[in-house]
């Protein structure tokens, strides 16, 4: 099998990651998922690092236009999440971009309903076209040209929520109002060449929040 950025294996180890996190922070409430159109940002911002915290840098720019697949489901917390996303992306979405040979375009993505539990989500991989036929339970969800403001986040997962404040606040100090739910986009693979989990602020999560 041809060897790519975000083969089934390397996913899988990504999910592994993700689970482990889940597992070790209980209080996190994570929301949502995000991508943005890195190459062309309309304005930067920086929001400042403490001795502690992630690093997070804003942008102001557009969504690139994606075809992703997708599952939805819902847990009860945080591990349970976790452990869903692992069998999601790295078992049931894996299966179908096999079967119906899709080739991946981008980071695994997720949707929260809501930063409360129990937790809503829908969990999907861009993919290159439509499968022949649509299996049961799997979903197509476009990701438009939309104006977004993303945060690329650099640091502990269990960090996160800060990201979502960083948004909130440019949101309201640019005057502008949220279109749709946000989302995160997990751009970085946590693991190395050999399968060790990377430092975590040479990591990048992206939360993004459309704008109208």
């Amino acid at each position: 099998m041809k060897k790519n950025k975000y083969g089934l294996l390397s996913m899988l180890l990504f999910c592994i990651v993700l689970i482990s996190i889940a597992c070790g922070n209980n209080q996190t409430d994570k929301q949502v998922t995000a991508e943005s159109k890195k190459d062309t940002p309309l304005v930067k911002e920086s929001v400042a690092e403490t001795a502690k915290g992630p690093v997070i840098n804003i942008n102001d720019t557009l969504s690139v236009k994606r075809m992703v697949l997708t599952m939805k489901d819902s847990a009860a917390n945080m591990e349970r999440v976790g452990m869903k996303l692992g069998e999601i992306y790295g078992v049931k979405l894996g299966a179908i971009i096999k079967k119906y040979n899709l080739k991946t375009t981008g980071a695994p993505v997720a949707w929260y309903k809501g930063p409360k539990a129990p937790y809503f989500f829908e969990a999907g991989i861009p993919v290159d076209k439509k499968p022949s036929k649509m299996p049961p339970g799997a979903y197509m969800k476009q990701i438009g040209t939309d104006s977004i403001v993303v945060a690329h986040f650099y640091g502990p997962y269990n960090l996160l929520p800060q990201a979502y404040e960083a948004l909130g606040e440019w949101i309201k100090d640019h005057k502008k109002t949220l279109k749709g739910a946000p989302y995160e986009i997990y751009v970085g693979d946590p693991l190395d060449a050999q399968g060790k989990p990377k430092d975590p602020y040479k990591v990048q999560t992206d939360v993004v929040f459309s704008w109208k």
